[in-house]
């Protein structure tokens, strides 16, 4: 019951805070415009944080502070229980500036008698230059990162990650949200234990892991590793190579120029190639596989399923066939074409 309880706070605190974090005005501005700042730090409980690299803006950490339970309170209502309750610390020193906010009774336990009515959201937005990394960790909020070009490291217990225009080494992870991450590159290893992933218009080594939501991949390329346990995967236009994976639904991958390696065990698989790159490996133990390969190019063929319905009658096509195996080459033979499919497979050539 205390862990229920626990997590209750925690989602209402995330979803107020993300409703109102921004829409009014800082309790407390701390101006960063004489500093040289490469490190941000930022901690928070039950709240959200969000850091900018936007050019324009004034170097400067805002501090909101809400009351729980869409409570309106006065500047001094908020400053006696900032007092009695918190510990509130805004701080720059060696080029690093440390932003924290928490209860002064958390290294204690959690106590669920204490009155959540008096509880603060207290939630940061920084404000610095592109060139800067950043350590960000919140229990309950949502993280929005953007415009930065260092070494970033994400982590939320029960909020949503957004990333938007990184560049760098990009880390994140969330207990219990979703994720967006788009125009960023070079290295991202973002992970979800019960939310969806969106990734668009990124590049590098991408790695994308969720427990428990579907993928969503639009205009990525380079290395991309993207598997969840539990959602559908969709992607379209993938330059590079895609190894992709899902345990319960189905995929649909289209306009496809890139190495493929994809499974599925409890769903269908629909996959449309422009043009194969060095592989095409499927996997489907419990669903029908639909696949289109380019016309044009030298491919080795070697398929089998429930059934197979294509009569290879195409030009080009030398090998064997039957209405369960497929054994042969198109166009001379090249990139190794491989398929295993528990249902139907239905085969054409673009």
């Amino acid at each position: 019951m205390k862990t229920y309880l626990l997590l209750l706070v925690f989602a209402c605190q995330g979803y107020l805070a993300l409703g109102q974090d921004w829409n009014k005005t800082p309790y407390e501005t701390k101006s960063l415009a004489n500093d040289d700042i490469r490190d941000v730090f930022v901690n928070t409980s039950g709240a959200s944080i969000s850091v900018s690299g936007a050019a324009g803006e004034a170097a400067r950490v805002e501090v909101f502070v809400h009351g729980n339970n869409n409570q309106e309170l006065t500047r001094e209502e908020i400053k006696k229980r900032l007092d009695e309750d918190y510990i509130l610390q805004v701080s720059v020193s060696g080029h690093e500036v440390h932003a924290t906010a928490k209860r002064k009774h958390d290294g204690m336990g959690f106590n669920v008698n204490l009155n959540w009515r008096r509880q603060l959201s207290i939630s940061f937005k920084v404000f610095v230059p592109r060139q800067v990394a950043t350590h960000l960790g919140t229990s309950g909020g949502s993280i929005h990162v953007d415009n930065l070009s260092g070494n970033e490291n994400l982590s939320t217990s029960g909020g949503s990650l957004h990333v938007d225009h990184l560049t760098g080494v990009i880390k994140g992870e969330t207990s219990g949200g979703s994720i967006e991450v788009s125009n960023s590159g070079d290295n991202i290893n973002l992970e979800t234990s019960g939310g969806s992933i969106r990734a668009t218009n990124c590049n590098g080594k991408i790695k994308l892991e969720t427990s428990g939501g579907s993928l969503h991949l639009e205009g990525l390329k380079g290395s991309i590793r993207a598997n969840t346990s539990g959602g559908s995967v969709q992607a379209s236009d993938i330059d590079g190579e895609l190894v992709t994976g899902t345990s319960g639904g189905s995929m649909n991958l289209t306009q496809l120029s890139c190495s493929l390696e994809a499974s599925t065990s409890g769903g269908s698989m629909n996959v449309e190639m422009n043009h194969v790159g060095k592989y095409v490996k499927l996997d489907v133990s419990g669903g029908n596989v639909n696949l289109k390969l380019p016309l044009k190019q030298g491919l080795d063929l070697n398929m089998s399923a429930n059934r197979i319905n294509n009569p290879f009658n195409i030009s080009g096509f030398s090998g064997e066939w039957d209405k369960t195996h497929v054994k042969g080459s198109v166009n001379g033979g090249g990139a190794p074409v491989n398929v295993d499919a528990s249902g139907h497979l239905e085969i054409s050539f673009n």
